[in-house]
């Protein structure tokens, strides 16, 4: 019998194979969209996923302004922060959000669906957030794929 066919290939940042993928958010709901993009971006779709290395691709998202949130939660649901002072707690809603930017609402909640560590840091500077139809990466020849068919 072979052994070496049952061989566990761990990777590494050298043998790490990235590629440059699309995704269009028009029409899509938020937090169902975010948790695809945050497996994308960690590398959970690869058969090669090695948990302690990144990975995975780098994300752009378009049309970041036409997600959708279903129900009321636009103003209902509400985040929270705290300042570090006393009386320094601070409550925002996703419409709070997404009037400084769609690009803050969906990092936001892609970077809550990552690691809370290093590695989480690192792999949140591998998406790309556009509010309109139109990026500026086409030099990395990124290929489009409908988030939709990702389980």
């Amino acid at each position: 019998m072979e052994y070496n066919s049952y061989k566990t290939v761990s990777v590494n940042k050298a043998t790490a194979k990235k590629e440059w993928v699309v995704v269009d958010a028009e029409g899509q709901i938020l937090g169902r969209m975010c948790t695809k993009v945050a497996k994308l971006l960690r590398g959970k779709y690869k058969p090669s996923f090695t948990p302690n290395v990144d990975c995975g691709d780098n994300v752009i998202i378009i049309n970041a302004a036409k997600v959708q949130l279903t129900g009321n939660k636009w103003n209902d649901r509400v985040y929270v922060r705290y300042t570090g002072f006393p009386g320094g707690q601070r409550e925002f809603t996703p419409a709070d959000l997404m009037a400084k930017g769609a690009d803050k609402l969906v990092r936001k909640v892609v970077k809550g669906m990552l690691p809370k560590n290093r590695l989480g840091a690192r792999q949140i500077n591998n998406l790309y957030i556009f509010e309109g139809a139109e990026h500026n990466m086409q030099a990395q020849q990124p290929k489009q794929i409908d988030i939709n068919t990702l389980k």
